[in-house]
């Protein structure tokens, strides 16, 4: 089996794994269904909300560990058929199935199969595709948690701090190719563009937090929804 239909097969399975709906299965199991709380949202945003932070964490390592999970099986795969992860595309498909694993696991916590096409807003399921699309979103990936993190604990506002984070990651991903010296307006130009659509559509989900932020009522974590 070649790697372009070893890739080609997990991108259904990224899908699949996205569309586990984590929040839903923490909160039912603390005996609260998180789309009937808070903002109604299933995601680790509503569920810090309701639950506190623990939770909110708890929520959020499992949504990222169902889109890291499928980038780092593509990343072995890659590896296995004689890729490198410094370079790890003499072919572009190879690389933009790699690039559609990550995506499906995104569109899948978005629009969940197990939920009728309905899901969270992608936070954490993007920042482990950026984690695990080593090496040319893994650095960016990790400074655009740490503005998460740091605006996080500035204002105490997930939604304030995952658009903030998500926002950055393009501008970071540009300027850091470009320190890098990498071809990040040709060969690599797929990457740009899905991390300005990927950016875009988290921000557009999070159009009500957005408005009750300026609003000033959204909730800080831990305040009861």
């Amino acid at each position: 089996m070649t790697t372009a239909v070893s890739l080609s097969l997990l991108i259904p399975v990224g899908y699949l794994l996205g569309s586990i709906p984590f929040g839903l299965v923490v909160g039912l199991a603390k005996g609260v269904d998180p789309r009937k709380s808070g903002s109604g949202n299933i995601g680790a945003t509503n569920i810090g909300r309701i639950l506190g932070l623990r939770y909110f964490w708890l929520v959020f390592t499992l949504d990222l560990l169902k889109s890291l999970l499928p980038m780092l099986a593509a990343a072995w795969l890659v590896s296995r058929h004689g890729g490198s992860f410094a370079h790890p595309i003499a072919g572009t498909g190879i690389y933009l199935l790699w690039l559609a694993i990550g995506l499906a696991a995104i569109l899948g916590h978005m629009f969940s199969f197990f939920l009728g096409f309905k899901g969270g807003k992608g936070v954490a399921t993007s920042a482990g595709v950026l984690l695990g699309l080593f090496p040319y979103y893994t650095i960016p990936g990790l400074l655009s948690i740490g503005v998460f993190i740091l605006v996080f604990f500035i204002w105490r506002y997930i939604s304030l701090a995952s658009v903030i984070g998500v926002a950055c990651f393009p501008i970071i991903y540009l300027i850091y190719g470009l320190i890098n010296h990498w071809p990040v307006f040709s060969q690599q130009l797929p990457l740009l563009i899905a991390a300005v659509l990927v950016a875009a559509l988290i921000i557009l989900k999070h159009r009500p937090n957005i408005a009750r932020l300026r609003a000033g009522t959204e909730h800080r974590l831990g305040r009861p929804a």
